[in-house]
């Protein structure tokens, strides 16, 4: 099993569509980077995640605004295709199996604050058979 993990705010709003009965929650990560090239430059790369939340618990998509971070777990899928420079190109995709909100709200109105301010989890049904992380005790560190 390959699992993936990513911390990153959200590129646009989340997406709800229903498929088959089921929903999905839709939404893009993107987790950037600065460092310095071999010239001494400082560069940013930028990676970008589309995530796919199967789930019936829908009340964490008004929090899955622009700008959020999330922490996500997941199942990775990638795609390699050419763009329409004709180079190689491609797409990292996760389907979704746990959705934690990072961080505080960065000024919004204090009712929305306090609902966003802790960190919150959103894990997939059990019928999904997926792991969920909890939060470590101390004792379980490895170092």
């Amino acid at each position: 099993m390959i699992k993936l993990q990513i911390i990153g705010n959200l590129g646009k709003d989340c997406i709800v569509k229903e498929v088959n009965g089921k929903n999905v929650i839709n939404f893009s990560v993107v987790h950037s980077e600065r460092y310095k090239d071999i010239q001494g430059n400082q560069k940013e790369r930028a990676t970008w995640v589309e995530c796919a939340y199967w789930t019936d618990k829908t009340g964490v998509v008004p929090y899955l605004t622009k700008g959020k971070t999330v922490y996500a777990e997941g199942y990775p899928e990638a795609d390699a295709y050419m763009n329409k420079d004709n180079l190689p190109s491609g797409t990292l995709r996760m389907r979704v199996m746990s959705l934690q909100l990072v961080g505080g709200t960065g000024g919004e109105n204090s009712s929305q604050s306090s609902a966003t301010n802790s960190t919150s989890s959103y894990s997939a049904p059990a019928a999904a058979a997926s792991p969920v992380m909890s939060t470590p005790v101390a004792d379980d560190l490895p170092f």
